[in-house]
C-alpha cells in the first residue's frame, strides 16, 4: 500500500481545449515544482496533465521500492489520458521530467517537447549510485532565488539513483528518435545536472525545429526560480507556433 501524498504534492488534471500538456516533475520532488507552468498552461485554455510519478511526493522509503518502469508508466498514464480527449500533445519536463519527456517524444506520437534542465549523462549521480549506502544526501531545493524552497524528499534512496543511471542511459541512446519540436531551456548555473546536458539534447535530437535558450539567473529548479516567467512565456509562445504552424 501506497504511503499518504505530501500537502501540495498531488498531481493536478485540468479539462480544457483540444490540445494537451503533459507537465513532468522531477527526481525526487513533486507537482509542486511544476504547478506555476501546469496552472500557466491551463489558464490559457490548454487540457493539463501534471502526474504525480509513482513514489515521489510521499517518502524517500515509498520512492526506493519503485522502479524506473514505474515513472515511466506514470507518464504514459499521462500520455494516453490527453490523448484521449485532445488532438494535439505537447510535453513539458524538469529534469528527470525532462528525460520522460524525451522518452515519450521516442516513443509516442507528439507535437512538441520542452524540456527543462533534462538529465542524460550526469556522472555525479552515477557515482552516487554506486554507494553501499541505502540512502545519501538530498538533492533537491537547488534554487538561486531567496526564500524559494522546492518541495522534496530530505534523502535520496541510493536504489532509485540506480533505476535514474539506467534510464538516463536508454533516454541517450534514443536521442536520435526524437524529432518532434523542441525547446530547450538550461541554468547556466546548474548545481544537480551539468549544463552540458542540455547542450547534448539539442544536439543528438533529430527534431527539424530546435531551439536552445539560456537562463542565466536559475539553478537547477528553474521553474520556481528567477527565470520561470521566461521559461513560462517560451513555452506558451512554442506551443502556439507550433499549433498554428500545423492548422497552415
Amino acid at each position: 500500500m501506497r504511503e499518504p501524498v505530501m500537502k501540495g504534492a498531488e498531481a493536478f488534471y485540468k479539462e480544457g481545449n483540444e490540445v494537451g500538456v503533459i507537465v513532468l516533475h522531477g527526481f525526487t520532488g513533486t507537482t509542486q515544482s511544476m504547478r506555476p507552468l501546469a496552472d500557466a498552461f491551463a489558464k490559457e485554455g490548454y487540457t493539463v496533465a501534471c502526474p504525480k510519478l509513482i513514489g515521489h511526493g510521499t517518502t524517500p522509503e515509498d520512492m526506493e521500492q519503485t522502479t524506473a518502469e514505474e515513472w515511466i508508466q506514470s507518464a504514459e498514464n499521462a500520455y494516453a489520458w490527453v490523448k484521449n480527449k485532445c488532438e494535439r500533445v505537447f510535453v513539458v519536463g524538469l529534469s528527470l521530467g525532462g528525460t520522460l519527456s524525451l522518452y515519450l517524444a521516442a516513443n509516442k506520437e507528439i507535437d512538441g517537447i520542452a524540456v527543462i534542465n533534462p538529465a542524460v549523462d550526469v556522472p555525479e549521480l552515477v557515482a552516487m549510485a554506486k554507494s553501499e549506502l541505502r540512502f545519501v544526501d538530498s538533492i533537491g531545493s537547488d534554487i538561486k532565488k531567496e526564500g524559494v524552497n522546492e518541495l522534496t524528499y530530505h534523502k535520496t534512496p541510493v536504489r532509485s539513483l540506480k533505476h535514474l543511471r539506467n534510464l538516463m542511459s536508454k533516454v541517450h541512446e534514443q536521442l536520435s528518435e526524437v524529432r518532434a519540436p523542441l525547446i530547450v531551456f538550461v541554468s547556466e548555473e546548474d548545481h544537480v545536472v551539468p549544463p552540458e546536458n542540455g547542450q547534448m539534447v539539442f544536439d543528438m535530437a533529430f527534431s527539424e525545429e530546435k531551439e536552445l535558450v539560456h537562463l542565466e539567473n536559475s539553478y537547477h529548479v528553474a521553474t520556481l526560480d528567477n527565470d520561470q516567467d521566461l521559461i513560462i512565456e517560451r513555452s506558451l509562445e512554442f506551443f502556439d507556433r507550433h499549433i498554428n504552424a500545423k492548422v497552415e
